[in-house]
């Protein structure tokens, strides 16, 4: 059962990664003016499960903070990742719940 979380923690942890340094060279190339990343591709890791990477790292770089309709798109994805890994985790744990014999 725990194998599941752990699976679930180091891929969210990979994709937050991702999702920073994505973050990061964005920001720089803003500032310098150069070819940016598409939002897109931000948004899409954030729905991967890098969200949690993309907000630490576009707080502290005060990256794509105050464009509300990058912010509502950012919720979005929160929330549809969310979703999602409830539901694998629902399905997870009632698929073992079943695999239990409940007469004794």
């Amino acid at each position: 059962m725990i194998h599941i979380l752990a699976v679930l923690a180091v891929w969210t942890l990979l994709a937050s990664l991702i999702a920073s340094a994505l973050y990061a060279k964005d920001k720089r190339a803003a500032r310098l003016d150069q070819r940016r990343t598409p939002e897109q591709t931000l948004l899409l890791w954030c729905v991967l499960g890098g969200w949690p990477g993309a907000w630490i790292t576009g707080q502290k770089l005060r990256h794509k903070t105050y464009k509300m309709s990058y912010r509502i798109k950012f919720a979005v994805c929160v929330v549809v990742h969310i979703a999602a890994v409830a539901t694998i985790l629902w399905s997870w744990y009632a698929g073992w719940a079943e695999m239990i014999p409940t007469n004794p």
